[in-house]
Order: structure tokens, then C-alpha cells, then sequence
């Protein structure tokens, strides 16, 4: 990318970040976040009672929060740019489609970086309580972010195809509850191996699963790399349809 295309993209990060900053709606999806994720931990996983020296029960509790904190975080992205009419605005700015594909996807993704960073203290809090493996949190942390950049990446992808928020929360929540729990249907269902396998390949859960036990897999790591790039991929599409429509 030229250093005019790193400015655009720069700029346009800006812009997004601070319009989520200025949105209550972000607070409250942050709130939420981190209320699940630790009700998770305290009272279903009854963490203390376990007396065990693992976070896996946690970490568990974030693919499926995702299926309904990134929706609500990438809904508005482009579908509320299209309710607006601010949408043909932007595509008549100096921007090609991968700087507004990349840009809004970084912003969303940043937002989402801080969510995670507020879980950080958690952890923090209980590694003196017992002995603690801290390589296998940080790699669990790292399948949890690349997991999220997919999801987020879906997500915006939904909201590039919505006509207003409601529509893609919908869309990209239906998505990924389809695409975190695909690998589910082989333990309920007796399918042949080539369709466990394919289950298996499509579920974002199914590669988190490696990270998840303190595996650095490459192929996990190049699903989530590449899956977040071909969502971003079909975003850009659809964004230059609709400057040529």
C-alpha cells in the first residue's frame, strides 16, 4: 500500500474510532462483555470451588460472546453510513475500497482490542492465587484476538450488505453462530467423515480449539489470517459495486 493509501486509511481509523468513542452504545457493548465473560467464570464455572489453576473455563466464555458483542460492534459500520446517505459521500473521497474496508476494520478491531485488554487484569489478579501456566494464557489470548479479527472481519462484511443496523446485527449474528458452533453438529449428528471434516474446517471454534489448549497450530493461525482477509476481500467487493452501481 503507498504512503497516500496508509494516510487515507490512517485518517479514516481515526474518524470511526472516535465516532465510537463519542457512542454510548460502545460503553454499554463493553459493560456487557465483560459482565459475561466473568459471570462465566465465577458462577456457571464456579472457579474458586474448582480449586484448579487454569483459566480454560474463562477463555471458553469468549467465542460465544463474540456472537453477539461483534455484531453489535460492526452493525453500524456500513449499514448506518447507507440509512444515512453518508455512504456515497465517502466513496466519492479519496479512498479506494481496501482503505475503507481496512480502515473500518482496524477501528472495529481496536475497539475490540480494548474490550480484551480490560479483561487483562482478571488474570493478573488470580496468577498469585496458584500456579498459573502464563505462556498458556498469552497463547489463549492470541487465539482469542485472531478468532475476534475473523469474526470482526465477517461482521463488517454483513453490515456492507445491510441496508440499516438491525438487518446486519441479525445477518452477522446468525453467520457466526452458524460458523463458531459448525463443529457442534458432529457430536449431535452421525455424519459421514468428508462433512464432519468440512464442519470442522468452517468452524472458527473448531481452530480456536488449538490456542484454546496452548497449541500454536500454523494451520489455525493461517485460517483465522486468511479468513479475515478473504471477509475483507468481499467487503472491498461489495464497497466498489456499490461506487459503480
Amino acid at each position: 500500500m503507498r504512503a497516500g493509501g496508509l494516510a487515507s486509511t490512517a485518517a479514516l481509523v481515526r474518524k470511526e474510532i472516535y465516532s465510537y468513542a463519542i457512542s454510548p452504545v460502545i460503553y454499554g457493548i463493553g459493560v456487557f462483555f465483560l459482565l459475561v465473560v466473568n459471570i462465566w467464570l465465577f458462577y456457571f464455572q464456579r472457579f474458586f470451588a474448582g480449586d484448579t489453576a487454569s483459566l480454560r473455563g474463562w477463555f471458553a466464555a469468549f467465542p460465544p460472546a463474540f456472537i453477539i458483542v461483534i455484531p453489535a460492534l460492526t452493525m453500524k459500520c456500513w449499514a448506518e453510513e447507507r440509512r444515512l446517505g453518508t455512504m456515497e459521500l465517502l466513496l466519492t473521497m479519496p479512498f479506494s475500497e481496501w482503505n475503507l474496508a481496512l480502515g473500518k476494520f482496524a477501528a472495529a478491531f481496536a475497539v475490540l482490542a480494548t474490550f480484551l485488554l480490560l479483561t487483562v487484569p482478571l488474570p493478573l489478579s488470580l496468577l498469585p492465587l496458584g500456579d498459573f501456566d502464563g505462556g498458556l494464557i498469552l497463547g489463549q489470548y492470541a487465539g482469542v484476538a485472531l478468532l475476534g479479527a475473523s469474526a470482526t472481519a465477517l461482521g463488517l462484511f454483513f453490515s456492507s450488505l445491510s441496508r440499516n443496523q438491525a438487518g446486519a446485527f441479525v445477518g452477522s449474528a446468525a453467520a457466526l453462530l452458524v460458523v463458531m458452533l459448525a463443529d457442534q453438529a458432529n457430536q449431535i449428528l452421525n455424519l459421514p467423515r468428508p462433512a464432519a471434516a468440512a464442519l470442522n474446517f468452517l468452524s472458527l471454534n473448531f481452530h480456536f480449539e488449538s490456542f484454546f489448549r496452548g497449541i500454536l497450530d500454523s494451520r489455525d493461525l493461517a485460517f483465522f489470517i486468511l479468513s479475515t482477509l478473504l471477509f475483507l476481500f468481499l467487503t472491498a467487493r461489495v464497497i466498489l459495486f456499490r461506487k459503480w452501481k
